[in-house]
């Protein structure tokens, strides 16, 4: 299913996810598309395809913890490194698996585990990683910040992660209340794109979404308690929004694969009634929305495509969801230029299915008629 683009590859007579009543020829040469061209008409007596195919841009997950064996990170250091690095390999196949053939992870992945696992268990995803959260134990100035950020950029790490609110473990009271001084946030994002570096933001909401546009970030993550002033305010910046719905409802439930205590149900339960208005404040106000699913155990990986069935229920299209899992997630990457798109000249990570996906009902109806999964072009 899954496969590393050959050298030449043609697929013709295929519909391209999104458009209606017509088939293209598509060539791959070097792991990109060399030419996508409609397809001439057949008569009646020219055999068709066995079967209808459709092409479409590879997903690219903006939100996931790759290196994550465990909800809880005390429970991934009583593992063996071998038994963590297996399941780790094991998250990579599952993800791509899924038609997922991009991913940032958020924390947590070292660029250079994550190249040490596509190269050891032959696993072509792409992973772009922010290495180590700054979180609660770093707002200690900005001397203390500086360190910290020079350590991130020693790994390779492409993005910094800004753990800018609570979470999950956060009392609802103060789930909002910011994590860093203004000043040492504004240091965080300051320096970070002095050193070539891009900056995601997990925040709730609050403040700190506020002083993510003042800063020039590149994504704020969740902001369920977004409001429809924040939402203008992002729309003009250019900040983008990934709002990582689904696992909010997955966390809510205590009888679901997570499996959590009540109280943290309870803060996920209002997180995601939350979540709803956010996205129709970012839609209305024309905000980049962006794909993530913050997925990060065994019992995720693989399911991220539920992601687009939470948002068309929180008032997404289906081509708006659609479009944030591929192009906008592109965008949002700074790889909009070459991922993204069916088109001349893109990296060819694509996914073929044999049905319409534009016509499934949900995630697992889509995931059942995913034929294979392609890489192209290598970074």
């Amino acid at each position: 299913m899954m496969k590393k683009v050959p050298q030449d590859q043609t697929f013709n007579r295929v519909y391209i996810t999104g458009i209606k009543d017509k088939r293209f020829d598509i060539s791959i040469r070097d792991g990109r598309f060399d030419s996508i061209v409609e397809s001439n008409p057949v008569s009646d007596e020219e055999a068709l395809p066995c079967r209808d195919l459709w092409i479409s841009p590879g997903i690219i997950d903006l939100h996931t913890h790759l290196a994550w064996t465990d909800f809880d990170h005390a429970d991934q250091l009583k593992r063996e490194p071998q038994e963590i690095e297996e399941m780790q390999a094991r998250a990579f196949e599952a993800t791509l698996r899924t038609g997922v053939t991009t991913a940032r992870d958020a924390g947590g992945l070292l660029p250079g585990t994550a190249q040490h696992l596509v190269q050891t268990y032959h696993v072509p995803l792409r992973v772009h990683t922010s290495s180590e959260m700054l979180g609660a134990a770093d707002a200690k100035g900005t001397i203390h910040l500086e360190r910290r950020l020079k350590q991130i950029y020693d790994t390779g790490a492409g993005w910094v992660k800004i753990m800018a609110t609570g979470g999950l473990g956060a009392p609802t009271e103060k789930v909002l209340d910011p994590v860093f001084s203004e000043e040492e946030f504004s240091f965080i994002v300051r320096h970070a794109h002095e050193h070539g570096k891009r900056v995601l933001v997990h925040t709730w909401g609050g403040t700190t979404v506020d002083w993510s546009v003042d800063a020039g970030v590149e994504s704020i993550e969740h902001g369920m308690f977004l409001t429809g002033e924040q939402a203008g305010r992002l729309a003009e910046s250019g900040v983008a929004f990934v709002p990582t719905t689904s696992i909010y409802r997955i966390a809510a439930d205590p009888k679901g694969v997570l499996a959590l205590n009540p109280i943290i149900c309870d803060r996920a339960a209002r997180a995601a009634e939350a979540h709803p208005k956010a996205i129709a404040y970012a839609k209305r106000a024309g905000v980049q929305i962006g794909f993530g699913t913050d997925y990060a155990t065994p019992a995720l990986h693989g399911y991220n495509l539920q992601e687009l069935d939470t948002l068309r229920d929180y008032g997404l299209t289906r081509a708006e969801a659609w479009q944030a899992a591929t192009g906008n997630a592109a965008e949002i990457l700074g790889w909009g230029h070459q991922l993204g798109r069916i088109a001349e000249g893109y990296m060819a990570d694509a996914v073929i299915f044999d049905a319409d996906p534009y016509q499934s009902n949900d995630a697992e109806s889509l995931r059942k008629h995913i034929v294979s999964v392609l890489t192209g072009a290598r970074e």
